[in-house]
């Protein structure tokens, strides 16, 4: 990766044999990349029986909304207890962060009181519990050593709830049919 070459924005394709079942067959969202560290939020993993209105109605945040059944994801193995919204950037708070193509992440309470409102709703968000964190240097090696592939984000991706064909649908974004890909790294 090129001095400078920072990922967010961008998802990253867990490959087979990651070896952590954490991160099997995961699609990660970018949000955070530079020289120090890397942050992003697993955008495929549900949390079984775990919907946005219940954890709302369990925080105490009234919502007026009509909500649909939208899943909880598990965003991540890190601070599993706190909660990060990704959302479209129509929605802005004092403390969200930026990300590239049009998207943001907040973490605040306020976010989750704007979600319940339709007039203050972002167009579109996923709640997750946890994100997913790497050290200086550390997914630069996990990118070189084929433990990821990477891809633009797109809004399918990242907030459609069709869980379960993401990943193979972020490996077509390339070209790659999920049945023709191994374990196994090779260097030419």
């Amino acid at each position: 990766m090129m001095e400078g070459a920072f990922l967010s924005g961008q998802m990253l394709i867990a490959m087979p044999g990651i070896g952590d079942s954490r991160f099997e067959r995961s699609l990660i969202l970018i949000c955070a990349h530079d020289n120090d560290h890397a942050m992003g939020i697993a955008v495929n993993r549900p949390v079984e029986g775990l919907t946005v209105s219940d954890l709302l109605e369990r925080l105490e945040v009234r919502t007026t909304a009509e909500m649909e059944d939208e899943l909880v994801l598990m965003g991540g193995p890190v601070e599993v207890e706190r909660g990060f919204v990704v959302h479209t950037d129509d929605y802005h708070a004092e403390h969200s962060l930026a990300v590239l193509g049009g998207l943001a992440l907040t973490t605040t309470r306020e976010v989750l009181e704007a979600m319940g409102r339709q007039e203050t709703s972002p167009r579109r968000a996923i709640l997750t519990l946890g994100y997913a964190g790497w050290g200086a240097g550390q997914l630069e090696r996990e990118i070189r050593q084929n433990v990821w592939l990477t891809v633009a984000a797109d809004e399918a991706l990242v907030f459609d709830d069709g869980y379960a064909t993401k990943w193979s649908r972020a490996l077509g974004k390339l070209g790659i049919d999920p049945k023709f890909l191994s374990a196994e790294a090779g260097q030419a």
